[in-house]
């Protein structure tokens, strides 16, 4: 089983990369907010890979973190209805931290915005998800404390990140927006950064 590949970007798009291991290129399906992190084609870069085999094709997906891969695991091992393709377009258009809000706080009418999935789709995402969201997050405060992972290795908690997102959505952003916002700031700020700095640095 293909846990993790380290090769040099020689291909990227915004759902899709290919990197060169030995002079083999790997095509890697990724959601965008792993393209985000993607570096310029020539250079080195890792991807936690989840691997689907079947008798005529071996297809793999790529995450920019753990946390990443292993909540599309959730997704389409757990939730019906939710595969890998569905699963790649919901963590394309929000962040693992903001739909880990969603699902612990019930929020279907946020999550049915995901592409792909509808209302019951939603609904079932949180029945399905939200012992084990509720559950991470428990052994996460009795361990370290929760953090938003970023392209610089370093970390925003995750109640400042999505205080962030969920005020800039009270502004008038789309969620996917916000989302997007926060998250790029993140990656400029150090990990003790407030929401105030979050949203000043997301909207300057």
């Amino acid at each position: 089983m293909i846990a993790r590949i380290q090769g040099t970007v020689i291909e990227a798009s915004p759902l899709r990369c290919v990197l060169d291991i030995n002079g083999i290129g790997y095509e890697i399906h990724i959601p965008v907010t792993t393209a985000e992190k993607i570096p310029p084609l020539g250079q080195s870069t890792t991807l936690f890979i989840h691997a689907v085999y079947r008798e005529d094709s071996a297809t793999l997906y790529g995450f920019a973190t753990n946390e990443d891969r292993d909540f599309f695991r959730l997704l389409v091992e757990r939730v019906s209805g939710i595969g890998p393709k569905i699963g790649i377009s919901i963590l394309s258009r929000m962040s693992v931290e903001l739909l880990r809000g969603a699902i612990a706080a019930s929020d279907v009418a946020l999550l049915a915005k995901c592409p792909g999935i509808g209302r019951k789709t939603a609904e079932r995402l949180v029945i399905e998800l939200k012992d084990k969201v509720f559950a991470d997050s428990v052994g996460a405060a009795s361990g370290s404390a929760s953090v938003s992972p970023t392209s610089e290795g370093n970390g925003i908690p995750t109640s400042n990140y999505q205080d962030a997102v969920a005020s800039l959505i009270t502004l008038g952003y789309k969620p996917a927006e916000a989302d997007k916002l926060i998250r790029k700031a993140s990656t400029q700020l150090p990990a003790e950064a407030n929401v105030e700095l979050l949203i000043r640095t997301a909207l300057s």
